[in-house]
């Protein structure tokens, strides 16, 4: 399974971006999928997650409120909608999936299959 995140560039403070994940060679939609950003300097660090039905989502507490994270199975597609963008929201932002836990993990480590990222600046 190889994994394509799209959709980040260039934005100022309080904009938004919606990031797409498309999933090919193979089927992801039954995995757990999760967003990871990382900024220069810093660790990767779990931004969303969702489960493979989407009965769980789960956010980290510097983005709750303003990031909505969806997926649609038919197409296979993760989503990352990205409303009120701070500077400090800027780094690269990963898609990823997991066959291993379908309830969707918080560890970068239990995840099977990485997209490339996708660089998002948030900046005046």
């Amino acid at each position: 399974v190889q994994l394509q995140a799209s959709g980040g560039g260039l934005v100022q403070p309080g904009g938004s971006l919606r990031l797409s994940c498309a999933a090919s060679g193979g089927t992801a939609s039954t995995f757990g999928k999760g967003w990871f950003r990382q900024a220069p300097g810093k660790e990767r660090e779990l931004v969303a997650r969702i489960s493979q039905s989407a009965e769980y989502l789960g956010y980290a507490d510097s983005v709750k409120g303003r990031f909505t994270i969806s997926r649609d199975n038919a197409k296979d597609m993760v989503y990352l909608q990205m409303n009120s963008l701070k500077p400090e929201d800027t780094g690269v932002y990963y898609c990823a999936a997991s066959w291993r836990y379908g309830g969707a993990s918080a560890q970068p480590g239990d995840y099977d299959y990485w997209g490339r990222g996708t660089l998002v600046t948030v900046s005046s």
